[in-house]
């Protein structure tokens, strides 16, 4: 067996195990509290000790994702987060992924409205080569021109692809529609166009204003000590520069009310909906968060699903959520159904949303929501990985250090007037829909 095939089964079982440890514990989560580790160069992570098996994830936030593009440059944070993993310092692209590969060294970049992320995976014995690696990956990318041109290709082509795909079509649409004027409404990916116009330059100007200390939130978890990590972290992030260059992308308010529709020849319409929704720190958020379990969040047991699913069979799935995105917090939800069953789908997601807001809830519903809200949490940090993606999640939405002790006891504090009064404020209104398809008998509701 080569090294390469054993550190990767070794790296696999270690995920394994992390997963089988952290399930078996009574409460299913971690009983280490977690840890602030600071840096001698002020570089901060958030720290979750697990030291039965010998590696360690990291994940990392950079504030400022595709919203922050320069306009007709749409997708370069994209661009960007394909290519810091291909040749950085001394190394060309093709040693930078062996280097990775043979170590069993696992190193993502990905990008969204708001931010880059990333996450590093590691065994210990390659701690050291791993965070050097990241650290020139963010210090030093070498964006040379074969790997730019082949990452470009490689992203326009899925560009294309995803121009046949309805789902992709029907969120972009509403999101264009909601956020009209709104750097929210360009797509985060971009698109040929503007992906064929971004120049090593502007790739290598993204790197040196964008990614900074003073936009990083990072998260770890693993076999590591406070005092192994520190120094880890200074090395790594220490010489990013001090403050990112980011253009002022201001808060918005999703426009409402309305359907509009994509023509594409297909079977079945892809309908996406939604409005505004409750910022993740009001004091009604979390009562939000179980009220909109109740309507669409809850799979098989949510209204949504039993209107439109089971009563009627009209669709397959049908869901909704909260997204927390950085400058609207948003209430979202999609379904896909037959052409001629769009109308009457629409219908029952509004007829349905307009119930909760009216306050047409039941204890039980209320009680079978929490029972799920907070027995399902643990399942949520069943690996490092999640852990660390977790960490950076709450520094990101400032959620406190000991969130994940209190964060059962704020869903388990919902009572049933409060549900109702957020489901009041969180339905209440006209809800915007975006369809893909070729939908009949919406020819009187359409948007201009």
């Amino acid at each position: 067996m080569s090294l390469r095939l054993d550190r990767r089964r070794f790296l696999s079982s270690c995920l394994m195990g992390a997963s089988l440890l952290l399930a078996g514990t009574r409460t299913g989560q971690p009983a280490a509290p977690v840890e602030e580790v600071v840096g001698a160069t002020g570089v901060r992570a958030w720290l979750l000790r697990e030291p039965s098996i010998p590696f360690v994830s990291v994940a990392f936030r950079f504030e400022g994702g595709g919203a922050h593009d320069p306009e007709g440059l749409d997708g370069l944070t994209y661009l960007a987060s394909g290519l810091l993993d291909e040749g950085a310092g001394p190394y060309d692209s093709k040693a930078f992924r062996s280097a990775l590969e043979d170590n069993a060294i696992r190193l993502s970049f990905d990008a969204d409205r708001d931010a880059l992320t990333g996450g590093l995976k590691t065994l210990n014995d390659t701690r050291e080569l791993a965070f050097e690696l990241l650290r020139l990956a963010l210090t030093e990318p070498r964006f040379d021109e074969e790997p730019v041109e082949r990452i470009r290709q490689q992203v326009m082509a899925e560009l294309r692809r995803r121009e046949t795909d309805p789902d992709y079509r029907s969120g972009r649409a509403w999101f264009a529609r909601a956020f009209a004027g709104h750097p929210y409404a360009r797509p985060t990916r971009g698109t040929p166009d503007t992906i064929a116009r971004i120049g090593i330059p502007h790739l290598r100007q993204f790197a040196a204003t964008r990614l900074s200390r003073d936009n990083l939130v990072i998260g770890v978890a693993g076999d590591i000590t406070p005092r192994e990590l520190a120094p880890l972290l200074d090395r790594t992030f220490g010489a990013l520069p001090p403050a990112a260059q980011l253009p002022m992308v201001p808060p918005a308010r999703p426009a409402t009310g309305g359907v509009v529709v994509e023509r594409m020849a297909i079977p079945q319409s892809v309908v996406t909906f939604g409005h505004a929704g409750i910022d993740r720190h009001d004091p009604d958020y979390y009562a939000a968060y179980v009220a909109n379990y109740i309507l669409g969040g809850g799979g098989f047991s949510s209204r949504l699903t039993n209107e439109i699913r089971e009563k009627r069979g009209l669709a397959y799935s049908v869901y909704s959520y909260l997204y927390d995105s950085r400058y609207a917090p948003l209430w979202l939800g999609g379904v896909a159904t037959r052409n001629d069953q769009v109308a009457t789908s629409i219908e029952l997601v509004e007829r349905e949303a307009a119930r909760m807001a009216a306050g047409e809830l039941a204890e039980q519903e209320l009680v079978d929501a929490k029972t799920y809200l907070t027995g399902s949490f643990p399942l949520r940090l069943t690996s490092n990985d999640r852990i660390a993606e977790m960490l950076v999640a709450m520094q990101a939405q400032e959620l406190g250090i000991d969130y994940l002790d209190k964060r059962n006891g704020y869903i388990e504090a919902v009572t049933l007037a409060d549900t109702r009064r957020a489901a009041a404020r969180l339905f209440a209104g006209p809800i915007l829909f975006s369809v893909v398809g070729d939908p009949v008998g919406l020819e009187d509701r359409l948007t201009p």
